[in-house]
């Protein structure tokens, strides 16, 4: 997300009297998925052998997820969270990718959720937090797919 995106939706919240939490995935780029067929090899990490005792070749590591310093990484983790969230029923902006909007009627009231994602945070933003509303909905089903924590406003 830009930081021009990030500012927009802060005065966007003040504006129209949303709320603004941070939610953070632990650890996201271990919860993203390589593509199916795609084989990421490694250096071995320090105290591990690189030759082989027997045969003398040099040895690398298969990487089975994305992790940290890993040139695709992030766009991994992209490639896991973004379909989820328009599955779930978000809307891309097409000014900022990392932008998303969720409207829905819910017991007969509208409801929305504006949330941008960067790197590895969420910024929600949400009107009605009741346990009946979208936002509650929403984040019961991101905390049970995600190992996510509220971080707060």
């Amino acid at each position: 997300m830009r930081a021009t995106s990030l500012r927009t939706l802060a005065a966007l919240a003040v504006k129209r009297g949303m709320s603004m939490r941070r939610w953070d995935f632990v650890a996201a780029y271990l919860q993203g998925d390589l593509e199916e067929g795609e084989v990421v090899y490694c250096r071995p990490p320090p105290g591990y052998e690189t030759t082989g005792a027997a045969d003398g070749k040099t040895r690398v590591c298969r990487i089975l997820k994305p992790v940290y310093g890993m040139a695709q990484a992030e766009r991994r983790w992209q490639r896991s969270l973004f379909p989820w969230l328009q599955s779930w029923g978000f809307s891309q902006c097409s000014s900022d990718p990392c932008v998303f909007t969720c409207t829905k009627t819910i017991r007969g009231i509208s409801q929305s959720i504006i949330l941008g994602c960067y790197v590895d945070d969420l910024f929600i933003l949400y009107s009605d937090d009741s346990p009946n509303s979208l936002y509650s909905s929403f984040t019961t089903d991101l905390a049970s797919r995600w190992n996510v924590e509220d971080e707060g406003p």
